[in-house]
């Protein structure tokens, strides 16, 4: 696939900047364009709510020992204190840092090229941060994250993560203190791409959490990002903490995967995951993981894990809290696996996952064994529909039907229902409410096993590709 590059994008006049919101009563905006980085700090330290500063394109280098800061300025959820440049990508900044901000709420900051080599970090301090897009490619320094996130309702949206060779992550939510999170981050609507460090830990383009908050609830929600060639570690997503949402993701030809490492509660929802190694692992507590799509994988599709802990706990020392934890009481229902290596799989650990429901999945493979998993407690299978050359493994007799279920594949590689197939109403769990399929179809009171719930209808929602995200997307 070809990429683009951000900084040859289209040139915004005003009518293609997003419009300021409508101030209350009484106040006043204005927009003001500067030429040097002294201009900015100025305006900036002048700005109010609804003021929009623009800085012409070019390369600035930040003196490292000079950031631009954002101190002590306040605009509002209607009308944020917006900085911007002139086009998308057209004013360069590098040097050692760009933006430094404290005690600030409601700024948004739009369009840069950031190519600092230091970490950008929003603190606990900051409320309501939106970073949006942008073109992030920092110093390709080993041990560097680039985006920090520890203060509440930050924004990380239509931005391009890209090309990084070393340790390091795109985007890290942390939160104040060693055990809380940020609240309500939302992460939506980025291209990451091309991160090709080769280790095994420490490359991740997401990172929600750390073993130490991962028994707090951030509330976040990452949905409608595309990762590509996203090769820097087995986790493409990793989440560790409680609470999360990861929706509507597009994840291709990557080595990282999307990876509940510790904590509860969390929902993986309407993903699709093509033509890479590795899909979903599970551990932790009462996830739910339904709608999504593993397509083409060469490694382990799902995995249902187990753990060092039967369960993490406020007492555990460090190094007890970055063991593993059984995943127990899982949902895992329709869900659709057409072509990957190892559909679902388990692992072998001291304690084994358990109380988990598996149902109404449909799983399609022509060679190896479509369900792998070890030794397990408590498990329901039900309603799954299996096909294809491939064996069926461990699932038990009573959990599964042998038919045919009529796919066809279509032009965005998708293989959906055909009309006629078996599937169609043939969902067996009554207790889960479920609105809709991945492609954005209703599911209605009679559903379909799988993924894809039969319409003639267009899907509304389909793998996602460059146009969909990123610094130009709608």
């Amino acid at each position: 696939m070809q990429r683009r590059t951000f900084l040859t994008g289209t040139v915004l006049g005003a009518a293609a900047l997003a419009s300021v919101p409508a101030l209350s009563a009484g106040a006043s905006a204005a927009t003001v364009t500067v030429g040097s980085l002294a201009d900015l700090q100025t305006k900036i330290n002048e700005a109010k709510a609804g003021d929009r500063i623009v800085l012409a394109d070019g390369t600035y280098t930040v003196p490292s020992d000079n950031p631009i800061t954002i101190s002590g300025k306040a605009g509002t959820a209607d009308a944020p204190i917006t900085i911007v440049a002139q086009t998308r990508g057209g004013a360069v900044l590098q040097g050692a840092k760009s933006f430094v901000l404290g005690n600030s709420s409601n700024i948004t900051i739009s369009g840069f090229a950031f190519r600092q080599s230091t970490t950008l970090e929003i603190p606990a301090n900051c409320t309501g941060i939106r970073l949006t897009r942008n073109d992030f490619r920092f110093a390709d320094v080993s041990g560097l994250d680039w985006v920090v996130v520890r203060g509440d309702n930050t924004k990380i949206d239509r931005n391009h993560f890209h090309d990084k060779t070393t340790e390091g992550i795109f985007v890290v939510v942390d939160g104040p203190g060693s055990t809380a999170m940020a609240q309500k981050p939302h992460i939506f609507k980025n291209y990451f791409s091309d991160h090709s460090y080769a280790g095994d830990n420490g490359g991740e383009p997401i990172r929600l959490g750390v073993s130490s908050r991962a028994l707090s609830s951030a509330n976040g929600v990452v949905e409608y990002n595309l990762f590509e060639r996203c090769n820097g570690d087995p986790e493409a997503v990793s989440v560790k903490s409680s609470g999360n949402t990861i929706r509507y993701n597009t994840l291709r030809n990557n080595r990282g995967g999307i990876v509940l490492r510790h904590g509860n509660q969390s929902t993986v929802e309407a993903n699709h995951l093509l033509d890479g190694t590795d899909g979903v692992r599970l551990y932790g507590n009462d996830h739910t993981v339904v709608n999504n799509y593993f397509g083409g994988l060469s490694g382990r599709a799902l995995v249902i894990g187990s753990g060092t802990t039967r369960d993490h706990h406020s007492g555990e020392t460090t190094e007890e809290r970055r063991g593993n934890d059984a995943c127990d009481r899982a949902v895992i229902v329709h869900n659709t696996f057409v072509g990957n290596a190892r559909p679902v799989s388990g692992e072998e650990r001291t304690y084994a996952p358990q109380d988990a429901v598996v149902a109404d999945n449909l799983l399609v493979g022509s060679t190896g064994t479509l369900v792998d998993m070890k030794e397990t407690s408590g498990f329901h299978w039900q309603g799954n529909i299996l096909w294809g050359t491939a064996a069926n493994g461990s699932i038990p007799s009573g959990g599964y039907r042998r038919v045919d279920p009529l796919l066809r594949q279509e032009s965005d590689g998708v293989s959906r229902l055909s009309a006629g197939s078996p599937a169609i109403d043939a969902a067996t769990l009554g207790t889960l409410i479920l609105a809709e399929d991945i492609d954005g179809h209703p599911r209605g009171s009679a559903r379909d096993v799988g993924a894809d719930e039969y319409s003639a209808q267009a899907p509304l929602r389909r793998p996602l590709t460059v146009s969909d995200v990123g610094p130009n997307a709608s």
